[in-house]
């Protein structure tokens, strides 16, 4: 599994742990030079949001690797952490229908997320 493949599987593992929503991952690589996976989740509010960005940072970080960025707040109702070539979208579930980002990417390919919460 290729690396990017394996910062994507364990995103979904922490959002899942965190009872993330609805969760996708898009394979973006063949339409976008942005990244080559969106992980997206939705989350019930707030604070689920930063307990499932908190989980994701603590679970890539102890795998080694380390956002590059993250946009959003302790407040926010969308947040945005940037692993270079992969990219987790966490949403609460009103401003995840508003922005609709798995109609944005549709040329990219959803990937079953089920494989990646196997153990």
């Amino acid at each position: 599994m290729n690396r990017e493949l394996e910062m994507a599987k364990l995103a979904c593992r922490a959002l899942d742990e965190k009872k993330g929503k609805d969760i996708k991952v898009i394979d973006i690589h063949e339409v976008s030079v942005i990244a080559d996976y969106f992980v997206i989740a939705s989350a019930s509010n707030q604070n689920q949001v930063q307990a499932m960005v908190d989980n994701v940072d603590e679970t890539l970080g102890r795998a080694g690797f380390e956002a590059k960025q993250i946009e959003g707040t302790r407040n926010s109702s969308w947040v945005l952490m940037d692993y270079g070539d992969m990219i987790v979208h966490v949403f609460d579930e009103e401003n995840r229908l508003f922005y609709d980002l798995e109609r944005i990417w549709r040329d990219g390919k959803v990937l079953d997320v089920n494989e990646f919460l196997e153990k």
